[in-house]
């Protein structure tokens, strides 16, 4: 099974791609502002010499709650190539206390895709979106 992960926390962005059972990863940290190439991303995992994403099962981001702006932005990209490509896509969530690394993501995914594989309606992009756990209060004005 080939799968390729992403996450970033805002300030660190991470790519892992499992190609049976070797995962290459790679990881940058950045400014918190900044946009990670994604070009660059999947050049240094194997893009287009041992792999290309026509070749991957299944896309999985990871639902880091360090930064919910670099998680929709991860999950749009995603959700983008899983659906030209007609491809899974699963969200693993990764709280503050956990913070799994790409490459534990990516065998966590295998596992809940084979064991859940039967109602692959759960992984249409269109289904799986990211979450943010934080309480949002709002103050209301003039009061």
């Amino acid at each position: 099974m080939k799968i390729l992960a992403l996450k970033s926390s805002g300030d660190e962005t991470a790519i892992s791609v499992m190609l049976d059972k070797e995962i290459n990863t790679f990881s940058m940290s950045h400014n918190r502002k900044d946009r990670p190439n994604w070009e660059m991303f999947l050049d240094n995992v194997g893009h287009n010499r041992i792999f290309k994403l026509v070749d991957i099962d299944l896309f999985v981001f990871a639902n880091n709650q360090n930064s919910f702006t670099a998680t929709r932005i991860i999950a749009s990209y995603l959700k983008g190539i899983a659906t030209a490509l007609n491809k899974p896509l699963i969200s693993i969530e990764d709280n503050p206390e956990d913070n799994f690394e790409t490459d534990q993501i990516v065998i966590m995914a295998k596992e809940r895709y084979l064991a859940e594989e039967n109602d692959l309606d759960k992984f249409n992009p269109r289904n799986v979106n990211p979450t943010y756990n934080a309480n949002i209060e709002f103050k209301k004005l003039n009061e």
